[in-house]
C-alpha cells in the first residue's frame, strides 16, 4: 500500500479480481442519471487493444444522499444494465467493473466521483505492480477514436518522463442526437475554448492546455505525488490538470480523439453543458474574453527580463493601468521580492514566477480586466482577431472555418 493510497484514498479496493500482471491502462467514468452511459462503454469496448497489455474501465454510477426517488430508481437501472453488459462483454485484454455509490450531500458531484473511479485505478495499478500505468478520464456520453487505448498507451510508454497529459478533442458538430441549436451553441463554445487557449499562448503564458475532464490521462504514480483528484463539484478538470501543466513533461496528445458531448445542462455550475444551455438562451451567441485584455497580458509577460533587473522597479514599466491595480492587490511588491532573493538565475526566476502567475491567476486577471471596463465580445471576432495576429486567418471567415484552423493549430501548430 503506498502512502497516497494508506492516507489519501476514500475506500479500500473495491474490486475483488486480482488485476491482470500485464495492466496498463484503466479508464475511469463517472456516471450520474446517465441514460446513455451503454453507448459510451459501447464505443470503448470497441477500441482497439494495444498488443501485449490489459485495459480495465471502472465506471462510478453516483448519485447524492439527498438524490430524489425517481433519480435513485434510475440510477439503480442504469446500474443494473451497465452491470449485465459488462458480464457479456469481455474480451481478452479488456474488462469493465461497473461500481455504484451514494455520495455524501456536502461533496457529491463529478470530482468525487472521478476521484473514487481513479482511486481505483490507483489500487489495480499498484497491485499489479504497474505504478507507471496511466490513468484516463472520460465522460458517459463521450465517445472517443478507435485508436484511443492505443495512442494512450503508446503515449506514455515512449515518453517516460510525462506526468499528465490533456487529451485532442472535438465536439460533434452535427448529426441527429441533438437539435441543430445544439450544434450551432456547440461551435460557438468550442471556438470559445480553443481561442483562449491559443490567446494565452499568443500572450507569452508557457502553460495554457486545455482542461476538458473527458479528455485527459495522468501516470499513476505521477497522480498520487500530486495528491490525486480534488472533490469540486465543478470545474475539477481545470484545478487538476493544472498540478501537472506546470511539471516538466506535461503533454498534449494529438493522435487521438476524445468525443465529449455537445448536450446541454444544468447540473453544474459551470462547465460545457451549462454553457450550451446559456447558449442557447441567449440567440446562439457565446461571449468571451476581449483580445485588449490578451495584449495587455503579452505586454507585461515580455517584461519578465526587466523585472528580473532588481535595480529597477516593476511599477516603472510600460504596462497597462488595468495590470497595475490588478498586481497592487495581488500583493506583487512582495512576491516580485522573494522571487529575486530565491533566484540566482533568469531561468530559475522565470520558473518561480510561473509558478506564481499561474493558469488561475490568468483567470483571475482576465475577470478582473473585465471587471474594469474590458467588456466581454462576440467569440467570432475574438477567433478572427488573433488568427489574424498569427497569420493563420482562413479564407472563409465563418465561424465553422475558424474553428476548422483552430483545431488545425491544436493538432499541428502554427501553420505557416
Amino acid at each position: 500500500m503506498t502512502p497516497y493510497l494508506q492516507q489519501r484514498s476514500l475506500y479500500p479496493p473495491q474490486i475483488s479480481n486480482p488485476p491482470p500482471d500485464n495492466l496498463a491502462l484503466v479508464v475511469g467514468v463517472p456516471a450520474f442519471d446517465e441514460p446513455g452511459l451503454l453507448e459510451s462503454l459501447q464505443c470503448l469496448y470497441e477500441c482497439v487493444i494495444p498488443e501485449g497489455v490489459a485495459v480495465e474501465v471502472i465506471v462510478v454510477v453516483n448519485e447524492p444522499e439527498d438524490a430524489s426517488d425517481e433519480v435513485v430508481a434510475r440510477n439503480l437501472e442504469i446500474f443494473s444494465q451497465a452491470r449485465n453488459w459488462a458480464a457479456s462483454h469481455r474480451r481478452p485484454g479488456l474488462q469493465f467493473f461497473i461500481l455504484h455509490h451514494a455520495l455524501p450531500v456536502r461533496h457529491a458531484g463529478v470530482g468525487l466521483a472521478r476521484k473514487i473511479a481513479m482511486d481505483e485505478a490507483c489500487w489495480r495499478l499498484e497491485q499489479a505492480g504497474r505504478p507507471e500505468g496511466f490513468i484516463a478520464c472520460f465522460d458517459a456520453d463521450s465517445r472517443c477514436d478507435a485508436n484511443y487505448f492505443q495512442a494512450l498507451v503508446h503515449h506514455f510508454r515512449n515518453h517516460p518522463e510525462c506526468p499528465a497529459a490533456s487529451i485532442y478533442f472535438e465536439h460533434p458538430l452535427m448529426g441527429s442526437d441533438h437539435p441543430p441549436e445544439v450544434y450551432t451553441a456547440i461551435l460557438s463554445y468550442e471556438l470559445h475554448l480553443r481561442y483562449y487557449i491559443q490567446a494565452q499562448r499568443w500572450a507569452g503564458f508557457p502553460h495554457a492546455f486545455h482542461t476538458v475532464g473527458s479528455s485527459m490521462a495522468v501516470r499513476c504514480s505521477a497522480y498520487q505525488k500530486q495528491g490525486g483528484m480534488n472533490k469540486r463539484k465543478a470545474g475539477e478538470d481545470f484545478y487538476f490538470i493544472h498540478k501537472f501543466t506546470l511539471l516538466p513533461g506535461f503533454a498534449n496528445i494529438t493522435d487521438t480523439r476524445a468525443i465529449p458531448s455537445p448536450r446541454p445542462s444544468h447540473r453544474v455550475p459551470f462547465g460545457t453543458g451549462r454553457a450550451i444551455t446559456e447558449i442557447m438562451e441567449n440567440g446562439g451567441r457565446y461571449p468571451t474574453y476581449p483580445p485588449q485584455s490578451f495584449i495587455e497580458l503579452k505586454g507585461f509577460l515580455g517584461q519578465l527580463p526587466n523585472l528580473y533587473e532588481k535595480e529597477r522597479g516593476w511599477k516603472s514599466l510600460p504596462l497597462s493601468f488595468v495590470l497595475k491595480e490588478f498586481l497592487t492587490e495581488q500583493g506583487f511588491d512582495g512576491k516580485l521580492s522573494e522571487m529575486l532573493q530565491h533566484t540566482a538565475s533568469y531561468e530559475t526566476f522565470r520558473s518561480r514566477f510561473f509558478r506564481w502567475f499561474n493558469a488561475f491567476m490568468v483567470m483571475k486577471y482576465l475577470h478582473f480586466s473585465r471587471s474594469k471596463g474590458r467588456a466581454d465580445v462576440l467569440t467570432s471576432f475574438a477567433a478572427r482577431w488573433l488568427l489574424n495576429e498569427l497569420g493563420q486567418l482562413p479564407e472563409k471567415e465563418d465561424d465553422y472555418s475558424l474553428l476548422c484552423r483552430y483545431r488545425g493549430i491544436d493538432l499541428n501548430g502554427l501553420l505557416f
